[in-house]
């Protein structure tokens, strides 16, 4: 189902209370977050922002999560909304589906298509589930006999690892899972298409199995579920290895190779180790090292990245692919966007290079898993081995080849952008280029640090007797440049931040407070006063569409499911939902917390009034229309007195409180 088609449907405020009821959060975080018990809460590391120190807690109580580094916050709908950029629909949808919820829409006739598509997308998994259970069948039918010997003999795997992976074979033929699938399940041609099990024929009427005559490697997403195959060739046919195409359950560039077997794993070990092949990782799992996933054939994505640190607080990424020149091309190729990543030193990103340009499977057949082990533990990290990389087999007593390591380190160093990191790996290619003679390193590192930022030394903080001092006055004087600009804030711009802690501050209280909210009511009446910011204003309107009689039902829970349909909007509003430690404390004083936050959201309508009128003023002949002059005078007067008033009121700081 596509976001289009979901958010066409309106569904039924019971199923997602029924579904809120069912799907508790710890259960549904916890299998994308390391969750650890603090208290009654759970703690773990953020999954929407890079950290290092965890500062997202879910609460099981209140089945909400929150963090207070990023402010992302809500229930177990919000969390995977955020997390797949799905739709409401659509998470709604699918946890129906996982804890087996019965749908109902507001529209009546909707609910006949709303279910076609939700049988559809169960009808994939199930044909998906019932075709891996066809391909184990065939492995251990005669037809499927050098299928199981390539698993058991070049591959050394026992029956207990084929039945863990579900291995399986496709036999030779060109329609025989088409066959098993429409004529004796009777599943839907159509619908056998979309699972990316079979294609049309080019020429003619009728289809064609995707695989044949292949060793089968089902492919499961994070919960265990099959999504799609690799196959292997048994022969000479090309390619090697062929994966399912992409479907609406599979993409490869969000998907990684037994991550479902490996986030305990990863958890426990806080590393991930990444290799090449589907067999790789299988062998390794076999020789129990359970912290293994395998890439799909492509380039690692920021999206897969992000998939395998949320198992690790340490965020640390081992890169395991052959020694040998192909080895070197396909680590390069696997880095792909995560290269960023590394230069900032938001992840430990490691390259571990099998000796004798074995692959980890290979490895595996002639040493013991503690021997992999131990090369794990050893693997340098990627900035390390790119260095090992540019100076392997350069004599660098040698004038040609001194220059083109230089340069390269150069245009390495050039690419990190940590400064700690930076500092460490100038020094370091600094000794490397001393080539031993300690009496060179400050020259060394005086010439890196004048290619590496020729025009901006002050953003290094590398310490050497005359380049500290050099560095000092540019970075001064960008202070200095940056403290002007900032004392030439407008007005305008403090009243927005003003006004924006004063609002929220008010809903805040709303929603946590209920013996408050008829006062707030009753001042903002009396005092004629509107939440002016637009993000404001619609949560004020979704807390009025609740009928009086739901106020005092947990008012948070029901504004929240009732935002979620608006996730641009429930973004810039979803702090408010959850108190920090200060804002707990001060909700008790809440009486002149509403005084003060009325106050200042009176005090900028207040202080355009005042400036409005001044204006008119000052613009006014008084010996050509003293009358108006006059008028104007007592206006602009009497909103400076108003404006001395609620300075009083204001008798606290609201920064303090948010």
């Amino acid at each position: 189902m596509t976001n289009d088609e979901s958010m066409q449907f309106r569904l039924h405020p019971d199923t997602i209370e029924e579904i809120k009821q069912r799907a508790d959060i710890v259960d549904v975080v916890s299998e994308y977050v390391v969750l650890r018990r603090r208290g009654k809460d759970f703690v773990g590391l953020c999954p929407f922002h890079d950290e290092k120190s965890p500062s997202f807690t879910v609460s099981p109580t209140k089945q909400m999560y929150y963090c207070f580094g990023c402010q992302a916050g809500g229930n177990a709908i919000k969390f995977l909304m955020d997390l797949h950029k799905h739709s409401f629909a659509e998470v709604v949808l699918d946890l129906a589906r996982r804890y087996q919820v019965p749908v109902q829409t507001l529209e009546p006739e909707q609910r006949q298509e709303l279910q076609r598509q939700l049988s559809e997308r169960s009808q994939l998994y199930e044909i998906l589930a019932s075709t891996s259970q066809f391909y184990q069948h065939a492995l251990r039918q005669s037809q499927g006999q050098l299928a199981l010997q390539y698993l058991q003999q070049q591959r050394q795997l026992q029956d207990e690892t084929i039945v863990q992976f579900n291995l399986g074979y496709a036999p030779v033929g060109w329609e025989t899972l088409y066959r098993y699938l429409v004529e004796d399940k009777r599943y839907p041609v159509q619908l056998v298409e979309k699972a990316g099990l079979i294609k049309p024929r080019k020429e003619g009427s009728g289809y064609y199995d995707v695989f044949r005559d292949r060793v089968i490697i089902p492919i499961h997403d994070v919960m265990g579920r099959t999504i799609g195959f690799g196959g292997r060739s048994l022969g000479d046919e090309q390619p090697k290895y062929l994966n399912s195409p992409e479907t609406e359950l599979f993409n490869k560039g969000k998907t990684l190779f037994a991550l479902d077997k490996a986030k305990a794993g990863i958890s426990q070990h806080d590393q991930a180790v990444v290799v090449e092949g589907y067999f790789d990782a299988i062998a390794l799992h076999a020789a129990g090292i359970n912290n293994v996933v395998a890439s799909l054939g492509t380039a690692l994505s920021i999206d897969q990245v992000r998939l395998l640190l949320r198992y690790s607080d340490s965020k640390q990424l081992i890169l395991n692919f052959d020694a040998d020149k192909a080895g070197k091309i396909a680590a390069e190729r696997a880095i792909g966007e995560i290269a960023e990543l590394a230069y900032k030193g938001e992840v430990q990103l490691k390259i571990l290079n099998l000796p004798d340009g074995k692959d980890a499977d290979e490895y595996l057949h002639t040493h013991t898993p503690a021997d992999y082990q131990q090369l794990v533990a050893n693997a340098p990290l990627w900035l390390d081995w790119q260095i090992q990389q540019i100076t392997k087999d350069r004599d660098l007593k040698q004038a040609t080849d001194f220059q083109q390591v230089s340069q390269q380190l150069v245009k390495l160093l050039k690419n990190i952008t940590n400064l700690d990191t930076l500092n460490y790996y100038v020094s370091h290619c600094a000794e490397i280029l001393a080539l031993g003679d300690a009496r060179l390193v400050p020259l060394r590192v005086e010439n890196l640090l004048t290619q590496v930022a020729p025009d901006n030394n002050s953003r290094l903080g590398y310490i050497s007797g005359s380049s500290r001092s050099a560095f000092r006055q540019p970075q001064y004087r960008q202070t200095q440049e940056f403290s002007t600009q900032a004392s030439k804030t407008t007005a305008p711009t403090l009243e927005k931040s003003l006004l924006e802690q004063a609002e929220a501050l008010l809903l805040r209280i709303y929603l946590h407070c209920p013996e408050q909210r008829q006062a707030i009511t009753d001042t903002l009446e009396e005092r004629d006063l509107q939440f002016s910011l637009s993000h404001h204003r619609f949560l004020w309107r979704q807390i009025l569409e609740i009928s009086s009689d739901d106020l005092e039902v947990d008012l948070i829970s029901k504004v929240q499911d009732k935002c979620l349909e608006f996730p641009e909007e429930m973004g810039l509003v979803s702090h408010l939902f959850q108190l920090n430690e200060i804002g707990k404390k001060e909700i008790l004083r809440t009486p002149q917390v509403v005084q003060a936050a009325t106050a200042c959201m009176e005090r900028v309508l207040r202080e355009k009034r005042y400036r409005h009128f001044l204006e008119l003023w000052e613009q006014t002949d008084p010996e050509a229309e003293p009358e108006r002059w006059q008028s104007y005078y007592q206006a602009f007067y009497a909103e400076k007195l108003r404006l001395q008033e609620l300075d009083k009121q204001r008798q606290f700081s609201l920064p303090d409180l948010l």
